[in-house]
């Protein structure tokens, strides 16, 4: 790659020279969000219409010139990390609303919007759009890229589910739109859904048609403390029986949620707790006031040292009950507050529901026979689990060493529990292994069968997720 020529037609295509970097490229658009994984740049670029990606993308299919597409950058597992140099495609400035369609209850947007801006502009004109993954600072584009699923999953399912169309620009430049605003398709091949979740590896994405719903009258979150975790996630099961419709159910070990008081300077109630679990219902108001009262009776009778429903100001009875929105606040910083205890590595594994409970007494087990600090969490109500896996004091090679070793362990129990290796993260570069070595061989050469024909010359995100090496 000749850099100078690069250069040169990123100027022709880009006249403002402040949306071209090529030098001296800031570290965040270089790394993923936790600052451990790196690549190299030869150059930064802020598209601003789908014109300009198209243009981009043809030069870079011509020369054979590595692409990286960006979001917000806030992936935890290497997606957006250069890893064969080229250009980093940064959606940051395509980060408009472009039309909110009240008819077909759609709204069309540039994938560089992020998340909360997106919710907070649905939800003032009494509109609802459901995904809901941690990170809300996260863009639409990623979320998409990633198939985002997040705590409202159980009730509303993921980012998929929200998808009517996309305007993607294909790997040599062609401008493709799969879906639209209609409620059904049965018209030939489902493209969009081939682009959701697939890591920025088959197509760029420049524009997002979403479907919404009307926004919820009412909603409500129940803390409910546990015992201990198998009680909890046992609990669980009973309330998915219950048909009360639970919009989140959210589970947390203690050590994990002291974690959190700690970083945050908020006390959950019931500290002598080994688990909690976190609910939310949502509709209207009679129906979330029987769906919750039908499961403090059921919870209670299965185990639950209380059921405590939130409100917006803090209560004092026997134990003090933060309000509701830092109760949550706790719940969506955990990733961070183990982050700030020490460096860690973030892990979503999803099992059926009903091997939850087993999957993470075999962590605890894992965690007491190596020595090394697993904390987990997650959604409960889908079988999501979150593991916060801790470096502590360990020197760099025995970290990457014992973690390589409890990870086998972890992914194969999972899969041998009829698990997969990702439900919402995505795989990027630090889970590829794992994928690849317990993914049945067929589907891998489906996939990059799928990869060649879309991408020949592996410009797009090479050498992540499912791809393999070309030999």
């Amino acid at each position: 790659m000749d850099k100078e020529k690069l250069l040169k037609k990123l100027k022709e295509i880009i006249p403002d020279k402040k949306r071209i970097v090529a030098h001296d490229i800031p570290e965040k658009y270089l790394s993923d969000t936790l600052g451990r994984l790196k690549g190299e740049a030869a150059a930064l670029v802020f598209p601003q219409s789908t014109e300009e990606v198209s243009k981009i993308l043809k030069y870079a299919h011509k020369h054979g010139i590595p692409v990286t597409p960006r979001g917000a950058g806030t992936n935890l597992v290497g997606s957006t990390v250069p890893v064969d140099g080229g250009i980093i495609l940064d959606f940051s400035h395509m980060d408009k609303i472009l039309e909110l369609d009240e008819n077909t209850m759609t709204i069309t947007v540039q994938p560089g919007l992020l998340l909360q801006d997106l919710q907070k502009y649905v939800e003032e004109r009494g509109l609802f759009y459901p995904p809901d993954p941690g990170e809300k600072a996260s863009s639409v584009g990623g979320n998409i890229s990633t198939n985002a699923g997040g705590m409202r999953a159980v009730k509303y399912g993921v980012t998929r589910d929200y998808v009517r169309g996309l305007e993607v620009v294909t790997a040599d430049g062609s401008v493709l739109t799969a879906g639209g605003k209609n409620v059904k398709d049965a018209s030939g091949l489902s493209l969009k859904n081939l682009y959701i979740g697939s890591e920025g590896t088959l197509a760029v994405i420049t524009k997002c048609i979403l479907k919404l719903i009307p926004k919820p009258e009412t909603s409500l979150s129940v803390l409910v403390p546990y015992p201990d975790l198998k009680t909890g996630i046992r609990s669980v099961l009973s309330v998915l029986r219950a048909n009360a419709n639970p919009t989140a159910v959210e589970f947390m070990e203690r050590k994990v949620v002291k974690l959190g008081e700690d970083f945050l300077g908020v006390k959950y109630p019931y500290p002598e707790a080994g688990s909690y679990i976190l609910l939310t219902f949502d509709g209207h108001a009679t129906e979330v006031r029987e769906n919750a009262e039908r499961i403090r009776k059921l919870t209670l009778d299965g185990g639950a040292l209380a059921y405590l429903p939130l409100t917006d100001t803090a209560q004092n009875p026997s134990n003090v009950i933060p309000p509701a929105a830092d109760i949550w606040k706790v719940r969506g910083a955990l990733v961070k507050a183990v982050e700030a205890f020490s460096e860690q590595e973030p892990v979503d594994i999803v099992v059926p529901i009903d091997k939850t409970a087993e999957f993470i007494s075999f962590i605890n087990k894992l965690d007491e026979e190596s020595g090394m600090q697993m904390v987990s969490f997650g959604h409960a109500g889908d079988g999501n689990v979150h593991l916060c896996v801790v470096r502590g004091d360990r020197d760099l090679k025995t970290w990457h060493k014992e973690l390589k070793a409890n990870m086998d362990k972890a992914y194969h129990k999972a899969y041998e529990l009829g698990g997969i290796t990702s439900g919402e993260h995505g795989i990027g570069i630090s889970k590829r292994r794992y994928l690849l070595r317990e993914t049945p061989g067929e589907n891998l050469e489906v996939m990059n069968r799928i990869k060649d024909a879309l991408d020949p010359k592996h410009i797009l995100n090479d050498k992540k997720s499912y791809i393999l090496e070309k030999k």
